[in-house]
């Protein structure tokens, strides 16, 4: 069954967290900018310099040194960081137009303004933000709740909340 509601931008970071009787094990946001300039999406210091914008604003700790990849023309770029709280891997589709990042931590963070960095960074038309909490609660409850954010990048009014139950 499939839940959708609109949820407000102050009532985010609420829909976000568990309730008292989950244990949270972590989060993974699960984003997906698309409409992205081409060029923009096969620079691959561009790219890593938006990473490490990510891992600055958020605080997160990287254990030795990134991993990416180049691929040859009309491709993108793919990047990998391994981190303390978990990983962080970014792909690039520059003949679709299309970024994803998957970022996944085990403690709390504050929301990353993904719509408007990734429209300033990457002219994204349009971003798509997903997170899985994930929680260590007996086999009886649901593993996870679901949440996506879809909006037009540069819009963060209002939001789009899907709970899978």
């Amino acid at each position: 069954m499939i839940i959708k509601r609109t949820v407000e931008a102050a009532n985010f970071n609420k829909a976000m967290n568990t309730g008292a009787d989950q244990i949270n094990v972590g989060t993974e946001w699960m984003i997906d900018a698309r409409g992205c300039k081409a060029e923009q999406l096969a620079d691959l210091d561009r790219m890593r310099g938006l990473c490490e914008r990510i891992i600055c604003e958020l605080d997160l700790k990287v254990i030795g040194d990134s991993q990416w990849h180049q691929f040859p023309a009309p491709g993108g770029v793919t990047g990998l960081y391994l981190l303390s709280e978990s990983h962080l891997a970014c792909h690039t589709y520059p003949e679709l137009g299309v970024a994803t990042f998957n970022l996944y931590c085990c403690r709390p963070r504050p929301r990353w303004p993904w719509e408007a960095h990734l429209q300033e960074t990457l002219g994204a038309t349009h971003v798509i933000v997903r997170f899985i909490t994930r929680s260590a609660d007996s086999e009886n409850q649901s593993p996870a709740i679901s949440s996506a954010i879809d909006a037009p990048a540069g819009n963060r009014s209002a939001a789009l909340e899907v709970v899978n139950s």
